[in-house]
Formats: structure tokens, sequence, C-alpha cells
């Protein structure tokens, strides 16, 4: 009885959301497309000529946002975007799409292939993994989706490039943070006005790889 109700006020609150009406208006796939409007312009990010990185991408509300950013004349994308997901998602012109499970050894070799040597200008990540609602594993999960992230952004990115992941307030946040300090110069957390309220979602961005990282 009590899901039943549960699904019917998050139900309720999605058809209401203000985000998902703006959503459907302007054809993005998603709400979560205000998120990284929000922080690509506060972070004056997603510049025409870059090479974005979507992680988590499905169903690609973050590649549509990339795409409208890089469009140049004619609606040709003027740089690159790579999308992976587990997810299979709909094309989007102008993206190049990988289907695997990020964390696995293959498909990230088939990424890191795909990238090849051009420096990456910005990893966007709003993976999250499948939460079991036990406190101490899904941090572990969402702190090794973090960190793969990290680590891949380091190993691509440009000298000034940025990094955008979502992670989650509570045990384990602080060493995801740490980590991102000790790789980047500047480190910001946004939380976007289409994130929830009651949602413990906040996005880390990382700004200016370190010389040693």
């Amino acid at each position: 009885m009590a899901k039943n109700k549960f699904s019917k006020d998050w139900i309720h609150q999605h058809i209401n959301d203000p985000y998902v009406k703006l959503a459907q208006q302007k054809g993005y796939r998603a709400r979560a497309a205000f998120k990284l409007i929000e922080i690509a312009d506060t972070e004056k990010l997603l510049r025409r000529g870059d090479v974005v990185v979507d992680l988590g991408s499905a169903p690609g509300s973050w590649s549509q946002v990339a795409r409208e950013r890089l469009a140049g004349p004619g609606g040709i994308v003027d740089g690159r975007i790579i999308a992976l997901d587990i997810l299979p998602m709909d094309p989007i012109a102008g993206v190049e799409f990988i289907q695997g499970d990020f964390r696995e050894d293959a498909v990230l070799e088939q990424l890191n292939e795909l990238v090849g040597s051009q420096a990456v200008d910005l990893v966007i990540s709003d993976m999250a993994p499948n939460l079991s609602g036990v406190g101490v594993a899904d941090s572990a999960r969402i702190q090794h989706c973090c960190d793969l992230a990290l680590e891949f952004s380091c190993a691509h990115l440009t000298p000034d490039g940025a990094l955008i992941v979502k992670a989650f307030h509570g045990s384990g946040f602080s060493q995801i943070v740490e980590s991102f300090k000790q790789r980047f110069r500047r480190v910001v957390e946004r939380k976007p006005k289409a994130s929830r309220d009651k949602s413990s979602e906040t996005f880390l961005v990382g700004r200016y790889l370190k010389q040693h990282a």
C-alpha cells in the first residue's frame, strides 16, 4: 500500500514538475538537461571546437545539450561528442555512441581507442549505479563510478580541461571530494535548480589538472 502511495506521489510530482514540462517543450529527452545547462553556464563550459565525452549518457539529454552548444553553421557539430552508456541510446546527429559498461576494461579500452590521442576538453558524467538501499555498498558503488571518471579524465583531459560528475551527499562523499582536490587545482560543488530539493545528488566540477596528475 505504502509503495503504491509513493509511486503515485512520485508520478504526481513528475507530471507537475516544471522542468519535465520544459524538457518536453524544448525536445530534451530528460529534465536532467537543465542541470548541465546551469552548470555549463555558471562555469562557462561547452564551447564550439570542444571534444566532449559523456559518460552514462542515456537517454541522451546531456549529449543533446552538448550538441546544441557545439553546433556551428548548418547545425554541424564543431568539435566532437563521444557518448557511452550501458543502456541503448537513440542516435543524436553528430554524437558518436558506444553501448557498454564503463566499469569493464574492454569497454574502457574501446572508449580509449575512439578518443585516441585527441585531447578532451570536457568529461561529463551523470552516471549513477543501481542503488541497493544498503548505505555502505551504495556509497562504494558511487565512489567507484566517480573514481573511474576521474582516472579517465586524468588520462585524456587538456591541462585546462574540466570534469563534471554526479555524486551524492553521505558516506564516501568527502573521499570523492578529496580525490578531486588531489588531481584538480579548482574543485567546486554545484546543486542546480533542476535537482530536486529532496535529492542528495550534487555535482562536482574539477578544473585545471595539477601537473603531477
